[in-house]
């Protein structure tokens, strides 16, 4: 994909369209990719799945994401939630600093700086 291109999503019909071809009608993978336009380690990773798991592959759960994000817009936090972020924020930042960086700013303008870029005195 190039830089800058929206991601494809593929839908669980659409999925099931494809390997359906290729299972039943027996066509093959490089067919599929050039009809499709989709990449073909993708449509044989869906063969893959759906020969262990069947339908069930491709029921879509989500990204699990930022467990913390809501929290970081919520106006009310209760003393346990409000700890818990603080928590995770100091996890985070410890992890950083043994990689040996820092962050500096926040937003758009943060940048990451290397600790020996830093004067530390």
């Amino acid at each position: 994909m190039k830089k800058g291109h929206k991601r494809r999503i593929w839908t669980k019909e659409q999925k099931l369209e494809i390997i359906g071809k290729h299972l039943k009608e027996h066509v093959s993978v490089r067919t599929l990719e050039k009809e499709y336009n989709a990449d073909r380690s993708m449509i044989c990773h869906w063969i893959r799945d759906y020969g262990k798991y069947g339908e069930a592959a491709f029921n879509h759960k989500g990204h699990p994401g930022d467990p913390f994000a809501a929290l970081h817009t919520s106006k009310t936090l209760t003393e346990t939630e409000r700890l818990r972020l603080q928590l995770a924020k100091l996890e985070i930042e410890n992890e950083r600093l043994k990689k040996g960086y820092q962050v500096k700013g926040a937003g758009a303008s943060k940048e990451f700086v290397t600790l020996k870029d830093v004067n530390t005195k």
